[in-house]
């Protein structure tokens, strides 16, 4: 029997509904500062989609459109000036960064309540410290596609594939803070597929097309896949979907799974952001607070 496919941009859209009721109810519309460097393409088009769906919800455009000859000092006075301003929620700055530019250095500048990717090391080390603050906006997407399809965490073995610090790594968070047992595999995991079959969870966030074969999937398992690329004219995740659909008992598809997800995550932060600059500014220490 194959296995049933999590609609990730039905969930997807029903995230931004709720982030539009929540963005009308606040006395102030959250405003969310893009910041594109240069011309790319692929970026100005991720870009406009982010700025669209975010406007759609009534969160106001505040994009930075900069040329891509930009120093690295005149970049990061432009992002400690929006860390500054209170009209701004949250600031995404979008990657990748020219290569002249030290993409590390200047998400650092990034004030942490602001910081709406959950890139910065404040909020990476808050999310391993299980402290409140933003959360990288995949991870997150990830497991409001097991809330919604109502799949079980805890207790649950979890296995995720990938180690980056954008997936892999908070989202192993992520699902050790809702008590699943976690094991995170790389690129020097050894016997991977005997390690996947172990998992009810499974999520492939490599970055390898296909690399998730049917051998590597637990009978019934839940196989969320985080891999986008393009093959053969058509876009494929790292898993090996026809195969593994009909072994898994829920799997997310790509296209159409856990990418809408990451910029519906992206509202979500937003609105969060803006409702705890707003408890903040009523604080001695102002907005600026990073507790």
């Amino acid at each position: 029997m194959s296995a049933s496919v999590i609609d990730g941009a039905k969930i997807a859209r029903s995230v931004r509904e709720r982030v539009a009721r929540e963005v009308a109810e606040l006395p102030t519309p959250p405003g969310l500062a893009t910041v594109l460097v240069g011309d790319d393409p692929a970026s100005a088009i991720y870009v406009s989609s982010k700025r669209k769906q975010c406007v759609q919800a009534g969160i106001r455009d505040l994009h930075r459109h900069l040329p891509g000859d930009i120093t690295q000092e005149e970049l990061a006075d432009v992002i400690s000036e929006l860390s500054a301003d209170p009209a701004v929620s949250g600031i995404l700055l979008q990657l990748p960064l020219p290569d002249h530019l030290d993409a590390g250095a200047l998400i650092s500048r990034i004030h942490p309540d602001k910081d709406v990717d959950g890139l910065t090391e404040v909020s990476a080390g808050r999310l391993a410290t299980g402290r409140p603050g933003l959360r990288p906006c995949t991870p997150s997407g990830v497991i409001e596609l097991l809330d919604a399809a109502e799949i079980p965490i805890t207790g649950a073995e979890a296995v995720v594939v990938g180690r980056s610090p954008l997936v892999g790594k908070p989202l192993a968070q992520l699902l050790l803070q809702r008590d699943a047992t976690v094991t995170a595999c790389h690129s020097r995991t050894e016997e991977l597929a005997a390690v996947c079959r172990r998992a009810d969870i499974l999520v492939a966030a490599a970055g390898v097309p296909r690399l998730i074969g049917a051998d590597a999937v637990k009978p019934g398992a839940t196989v969320i896949d985080v891999g986008i690329h393009r093959r053969e004219g058509r876009l494929c995740g790292d898993v090996d979907f026809d195969t593994v659909r009909e072994v898994a008992g829920t799997i997310t598809p790509v296209p159409g799974g856990v990418g809408p997800m990451t910029i519906a995550m992206l509202m979500a932060n937003t609105v969060t952001a803006a409702r705890r600059q707003s408890t903040r500014a009523g604080s001695p220490s102002g907005p600026a607070s990073s507790a």
